[in-house]
């Protein structure tokens, strides 16, 4: 009877689901419910209103991105169309499955049951990580498609399964569909793996061989950039401008350390000291030295400080690896400190993310004060003001006359305005155009327009190009991103001086 007994718990203690199954299934679970919540309040965000209108112009490349998103957010809407909450699901699911392979990397590292779950809850609160993923964005897909390279690279390290290598250039292939970024981790794995091993990494046949696919891929993208001058390298000079609103050069890496969240920062921090110094993770020294090439490179280049963001799914996993071992070798009372420190940590962590999820009401969110504080929380104040835009620029081209309304045409200043307008009133509106950025690429106006309702165009250039320039109407709302959907004036202007196709460089900007 006792053998019975003991066969039979012991069945049962297997049948149990392993510890770090649970923990980041539970991890898991709840990021993916704080998601799903986030993505429903509010409204759509101007980049998901161009990533719509670029859906609806399909090509093989596009001055800002790729063609993946466009076409991703064309298929959700063709699914449920007008829904911004199933237009994000995607994104959400991506972002979930960056949460389980921070934790199986960390394990691929040889970390145990509590490593894992660390690393997990590392990735899961820290706001960008998580919060991102509440929104159709390039840099929400780009993160996760890292995450996923790394993961099979770390893989590879282990077990030499070369098949590993043309996985991650298959994936590769396809992040270039979305951001041109990977090609930086690559460059920076081939530098660093060549100087601190493993040296065979660069030899590897399959590997080459996806790199071929990678190019072969890329190459529709990259003759649309030639025949249209390289927007995609241009816009690296405006990214370098706009960094100057959140501290430029100088404020570049305790930023980017600091995107990690409470708890990841400081497994960020443990994570390159591991990488570098552990000699448990010796093998993998390579990838924290990547992530150094990659802050000097974005650093010099004057990047955003997210684009390093997709290396920190394996630097927190190596991160928990080197804090749990360094926990393992205290004494009992030092250990006891360390664990109630980083529980602590832990729980301030968890506060701060729910904290930052969009919980309020839009009627009790205030305005921004100024730019800076809309460009700091662009994510949020870039979510409103559509439907004042809409009913704005509605009455301007019914002010018209019949005989203008018949041929008008729309030009907006911003690509967010063109996009919305396109998104929610198309039908009813005439032709959209705008000279911003990707949507400057779509087209110009005809040169037989009589008229022409401009939204938030620059009144010097209206009455450089036009012989009648009238405001018509004015769109400020209460919540919005300036110069979108804030003191924004929509002007009727007729007499064209000169035809579109020369006016139309002269405005284009990105």
């Amino acid at each position: 009877m006792t053998d019975t007994a003991d066969r039979q718990e012991l069945t049962a203690a297997e049948a149990r689901p392993p510890l770090a199954t649970v923990g980041v299934g539970v991890i898991a679970a709840a990021s993916a419910a704080v998601l799903v919540f986030s993505t429903s309040r509010y409204d759509y965000f101007g980049d998901e209103l161009y990533f719509l209108a670029a859906g609806r112009r399909p090509s093989f490349g596009y001055a800002d991105q790729g063609p993946v998103l466009p076409m991703l957010a064309w298929s959700m809407d063709t699914i449920a169309p007008g829904n911004f909450f199933v237009l994000r699901l995607p994104v959400v699911a991506l972002t979930v499955l960056g949460i389980v392979l921070c934790a199986v990397i960390a394990r691929e590292l040889g970390g145990a049951a509590a490593t894992q779950v660390l690393a997990a809850l590392g990735y899961a609160t820290s706001p960008f990580l998580l919060l991102q993923g509440k929104m159709l964005t390039t840099n929400a897909v780009d993160t996760v498609l890292w995450v996923i390279i790394t993961w099979l690279v770390v893989r590879w390290v282990r077990t030499r399964r070369d098949r590993l290598l043309l996985c991650a250039a298959l994936v590769t292939a396809v992040d270039m569909q979305v951001k041109w970024l990977i090609p930086f981790f690559w460059i920076g794995v081939a530098v660093s793996s060549l100087i601190f091993g493993p040296r065979e990494l660069m030899r590897r046949p399959l590997l080459w061989f996806g790199g071929v696919i990678v190019v072969a891929a890329t190459a529709p993208s990259l003759i649309w950039q030639a025949r249209n001058d390289w927007p995609q390298l241009s816009m690296g000079e405006v990214i370098s401008g706009e960094q100057g609103i959140l501290g430029g050069r100088v404020l570049f890496v305790p930023l980017a350390v600091l995107l990690a969240g409470y708890l990841g920062a400081v497994l960020l921090v443990c994570g390159v000291w591991a990488l570098l110094h552990n000699a448990s993770l010796r093998p993998y020294r390579f990838l924290g030295v990547t992530l150094l090439i990659l802050v000097a490179v974005f650093l010099v280049i004057g990047g955003r400080i997210y684009y390093v963001a997709g290396m920190f799914g394996v630097v927190l996993a190596a991160g928990a690896v080197g804090l749990v071992e360094f926990a393992g070798r205290l004494n009992l009372a030092p250990r006891r400190m360390v664990s109630v420190a980083g529980v602590m940590l832990a729980a301030m962590a968890t506060g701060y993310v729910l904290w930052s999820t969009p919980w309020r009401d839009a009627a009790h969110v205030e305005p921004p004060a100024d730019g800076a504080e809309a460009a700091i929380n662009i994510g949020v104040y870039g979510e409103f003001g559509w439907p004042e835009l809409t009913s704005a620029v509605r009455q301007a081209n019914e002010s018209l006359s019949a005989a203008e309304r018949a041929d008008a045409v729309i030009v907006t200043d911003t690509y967010w305005q063109a996009s919305a307008l396109d998104q929610f009133d198309r039908d009813r509106l005439p032709p959209i155009y705008s000279p911003s950025r990707g949507f400057g690429y779509f087209g110009m106006p005809p040169d037989n327009a009589p008229a022409v309702i401009a939204v938030g165009v620059n009144d010097a250039f209206l009455h450089w190009d036009f012989d009648h320039v009238e405001p018509v109407a004015k769109v400020d709302s209460r919540i919005g991103y300036p110069g979108n959907t804030q003191n924004v004036t929509v002007w009727k202007c007729t007499g064209l001086r000169h035809p579109w196709s020369q006016v139309w460089p002269t405005w284009m900007h990105l």
